[in-house]
């Protein structure tokens, strides 16, 4: 291997997994292996719905292990959740799940100290009922709040845990709803107005700059050789997804598709307007300057809570009988908070398609076809109503993320929006957080730069539109009630 060759291991923690993966880095190469995969599994305790964090750590250092030595480390993880310390640095209980209950009927609190409008106008997020700003609302009177004297966003605390240093990642910080998107830095009037104190916060790190070294107890545990930098990447996973568009120039939408499908452009300025407000588009921050403007839909989820309930049957063949289903039989709005909640989602489905009126899914496949027509669908949504909304558009739709493998929504998705859409990379996620480190290391440029050796190295598939967009219309209007 050359010498211009380095190696990064990508710590990349999803809603359902984790990872550890090293990327091999030089001037014209992108190799990504995977080192260790691990199950990301949520505990319900008598408080509520937790996540296992001390889990997750350990799986981290077991992946540093199988790495090998790497020349650098960079963490992400999911959005808006976090831990909190008290003044010796300790963990004051585990972190809560942004799907626990606990912010039910919050968010109409917080507005009536600062309207829903004054919100959205200071920070550009739209609403969520999980948004770091009603979870610490819901916390107030709660003893670890009033014990706690550090917060930490999820990569922040795994990264405090590696390096005893503390940090707070822009990108994943603008999706607490105390960002301002304009300035890149803390609403401070927004938080006063809503008594959030600030200092809780680490100060803020920007993707590419250093984060620490790792401790000598975690390289001895790792069996790494020091001193080994932990680095600062675009530590929402989103971030780092959206870093690896491979896109050629500006005139893309993207959705990186998962758990979750995030759907919308990449802009060089915030979308602040009542009408993007009431479209529920949110503005999160990405790299070198960029806005990502997007709408949360609910994403694979939907079909992975399907297929937990069903006993875990085969995908690939669950998925060819629903590619043999009628078409737009029935949808439902994947974008609707009521299936936001784990358990029962096939029954959860049939009474939504029951209860608008449409014929009522009974198979897996029939539930699975109309999960993706459903998802094909907001996915076609967004694109459209990103581009009215910012005054940008596009010819091409890049999907990049774990929904890649899944050939039948990618198609689904380019029929629906009448849109070549372009497949990969599946690591998306992974690739943009080695690529932030590489160039923080010299190896890589700017932003373009980084997409040209993705599309130089990484396989891509394309889909082009089939049929016609007037049945997608169709089905939205009657999803519409119009």
């Amino acid at each position: 291997m050359s010498a211009a060759v380095k190696s990064y291991a990508a710590v990349d923690l999803g809603a359902s997994s984790g990872r550890v993966m090293v990327g091999r880095v030089g001037p014209d190469s992108l190799e990504l292996s995977e080192a260790h995969r691990f199950a990301n599994r949520p505990v319900r305790v008598p408080e509520g719905l937790r996540w296992d964090v001390l889990g997750l750590y350990a799986g981290v250092l077991e992946g540093l292990r199988a790495a090998g030595q790497v020349d650098s480390v960079g963490i992400d993880s999911w959005a808006v959740d976090y831990g909190l310390l008290d003044a010796d640095g300790a963990l004051l209980g585990n972190p809560v799940h942004y799907r626990d209950a606990r912010t039910e009927g919050v968010a109409e609190k917080v507005w009536a100290t600062v309207p829903a409008g004054e919100l959205y106008a200071a920070t550009g997020l739209q609403y969520a009922p999980f948004n770091t700003l009603y979870q610490l609302t819901a916390a107030r009177s709660t003893t670890q709040l009033a014990q706690a004297r550090r917060l930490l966003l999820m990569p922040d605390l795994l990264t405090y845990w590696l390096t005893g240093e503390q940090g707070t990642e822009l990108t994943n910080a603008s999706t607490t709803q105390l960002i301002d998107p304009r300035t890149r830095d803390w609403s401070h009037d927004i938080a006063s107005r809503l008594g959030i104190d600030l200092d809780l916060f680490a100060p803020l790190r920007r993707p590419g700059d250093p984060a620490g070294l790792l401790r000598e107890e975690v390289l001895e545990e790792t069996g790494l050789s020091g001193p080994v930098p932990v680095t600062a990447v675009g530590s929402h996973d989103t971030a780092s997804a959206v870093a690896a568009v491979p896109a050629s120039d500006e005139r893309f939408a993207y959705i990186c598709t998962g758990t979750w499908s995030l759907a919308g452009l990449e802009l060089d300025a915030p979308v602040l307007t009542e009408e993007s407000r009431a479209a529920n588009f949110t503005n999160e921050l990405g790299l070198d300057g960029t806005v990502r403007y997007l709408r949360n839909i609910m994403g694979l989820w939907l079909l992975q809570e399907c297929v937990r309930a069903w006993g875990d049957p085969d995908l690939g063949a669950l998925l060819l009988e629903a590619s043999k289903a009628p078409a737009l039989r029935s949808v439902v709005d994947a974008g609707d908070a009521a299936f936001l909640a784990p358990g029962r989602m096939p029954e959860r489905i049939a009474e939504a398609c029951r209860v608008s009126g449409q014929p009522v899914p009974e198979s897996p496949a029939e539930v699975t076809r109309c999960i993706l027509d459903s998802l094909a669908l907001a996915h076609r949504k967004a694109v459209q109503d990103a581009q009215r909304l910012a005054g940008h558009a596009v010819d091409v739709v890049y999907v990049v993320g774990g929904g890649t493998r899944n050939a039948l929504l990618c198609q689904l998705t380019a029929d629906a929006c009448g849109l070549p859409v372009v497949a990969g990379p599946t690591e998306a996620a992974a690739l943009g957080n080695v690529l932030v480190q590489a160039r923080a290391h010299g190896l890589v440029g700017d932003l373009a730069g980084m997409r040209r050796l993705l599309v130089r190295t990484q396989p891509l598939t394309r889909y082009e539109p089939r049929g016609g967009t007037e049945r997608w219309r169709v089905a939205q209007d009657r999803l519409a009630g119009d």
